[in-house]
């Protein structure tokens, strides 16, 4: 571990604040995509969502996990949606406790290249 990562432990707020800023990138692979991206727009904005709402309330660490499972049942009819998405942010907290690699290209703005729309402004040339 390197020193950053030992002086400042990972906070489930900032780590969500950073996971939602990296969703830019998958918007943008989302929009180049020839067929009908309606789904995929359906669970991000579920996955932001939850997202925001973590950032806002930076749960404890040890209770991160609870804090899904409670915004989880809480969803209603898209508990189901909900619950697959708090599993994948789940996992990726648990990378990003044992990744100083992953930890840092998210602290880094996570980027990427599909961010931007590029010349074919957002139309895939397939």
């Amino acid at each position: 571990m390197d020193e950053t990562t030992r002086e400042t432990p990972l906070r489930p707020g900032p780590f969500c604040a950073q996971l939602l800023a990296s969703m830019d990138a998958s918007e943008g692979r989302r929009k180049r995509r020839k067929r009908n991206t309606t789904p995929d727009a359906f669970g991000m904005e579920i996955e932001r969502d939850l997202l925001a709402r973590a950032a806002d309330d930076d749960p404890d660490p040890d209770a991160f996990e609870a804090w899904l499972l409670e915004a989880c049942l809480g969803a209603g009819p898209l508990a189901g949606a909900t619950r697959a998405t708090a599993m994948r942010i789940m996992d990726q907290w648990r990378v990003a406790l044992a990744s100083d690699g992953f930890r840092a290209w998210l602290e880094g703005g996570a980027p990427s290249d599909d961010v931007a729309a590029g010349p074919d402004l957002g139309l895939d040339r397939r």
